[in-house]
C-alpha cells in the first residue's frame, strides 16, 4: 500500500527528516506520535505527496504500487485526487459553500458529473449523521459537524488512503471520541487505510500500529494492545 525508503527532508541547513523507512499495509490504521518538531507533519505531507523529499534520487515512495517520484506535477495532482484523502486539524471548509458543496469539491476536480457527485456526497453525509445539514454553511455547523463534513470530503472520491493531521486537535473531548470511533467504522465499511498524526494518546493507542518519531527518525513501532 505505502512503502517509503530513506525519506529525508531539509529546509536550508535544518534537516527535519533523517532517513525514514516506513511500510503500511492496506486497511491498516497507523498512528504517528512524537514531540512537536519531531518531523511528523513533514513526513505526513511527503507521504501524501503534498511535499517532496530532498533526496528524491536516493529514496523511494511507492503508493498502491506507483512510484510517485516519477510522476509529473500534473500526473501527481491527478493521482492525489483519485487515491488520497486528507483530514486536517482545522477542517478547511470553504465558508461560502454549503456542506454538500464542500464535500463535492474533490469530485468536481475529478470531473465527476454533478448528479453523481451530489449522490455520493449525500450518501456520505447520511452515513456521518448529517442528513439534515446538506445546505448548512460551515458557520452554521458545530465543530464536530464541520470535521465530519471534512471527513466526507476526504472520502468522496473513494480514496484508498486517508492522511489525517491532528484531526481531533480542535474538538471537544466528546466530539474527538466520536471522530476516533468513526475512523474505525470507516475502515471497516470502506476498507480505507488511515495514517494519523496525533498528540491524542487515546487515538494513538487505538491504532493497529503506533509509530514514534524522535528527531526526524522513527524510533519505535508498536502494535496496538487492546485492554480487556
Amino acid at each position: 500500500m505505502i512503502k517509503a525508503v530513506q525519506i529525508q527532508k531539509s529546509y536550508g541547513k535544518l534537516q527535519v527528516l533523517k532517513g525514514v523507512d516506513i511500510s503500511i499495509h492496506k486497511g491498516e490504521i497507523v498512528s504517528i506520535v512524537g514531540a512537536s518538531g519531531a518531523g511528523k507533519t513533514t513526513l505526513l505531507q511527503i507521504l501524501g505527496t503534498l511535499d517532496e523529499q530532498s533526496n528524491k534520487k536516493d529514496s523511494e515512495l511507492l503508493i498502491n504500487g506507483v512510484d510517485t517520484t516519477n510522476l509529473s506535477d500534473k500526473e501527481l495532482a491527478k493521482f492525489r485526487n483519485e487515491h488520497i484523502g486528507f483530514i486536517f486539524q482545522f477542517h478547511q471548509l470553504l465558508p461560502e459553500f454549503t456542506a454538500i458543496e464542500n464535500v463535492c469539491i474533490p469530485a468536481f476536480i475529478k470531473n465527476t458529473p454533478k448528479a453523481t457527485a451530489e449522490k455520493k456526497a449525500k450518501e456520505l453525509l447520511d452515513f456521518l449523521g448529517l442528513s439534515d445539514r446538506y445546505h448548512h454553511k460551515p458557520n452554521e455547523l458545530s465543530g464536530g459537524e464541520q470535521q465530519r463534513v471534512a471527513v466526507a470530503r476526504a472520502l468522496v472520491n473513494d480514496p484508498s488512503i486517508i492522511f489525517a493531521d491532528e484531526p481531533s486537535g480542535n474538538l471537544d473531548s466528546e466530539s474527538a471520541d466520536n471522530l476516533h470511533k468513526l475512523f474505525f467504522e470507516l475502515r471497516d465499511k470502506f476498507g480505507q487505510t488511515f495514517v494519523i498524526v496525533t498528540h491524542n494518546k487515546e487515538l494513538a493507542d487505538m491504532a493497529d500500529r503506533k509509530l514514534t518519531m524522535v528527531d526526524g527518525r522513527i524510533t519505535d513501532s508498536q502494535k496496538a494492545v487492546l485492554s480487556e
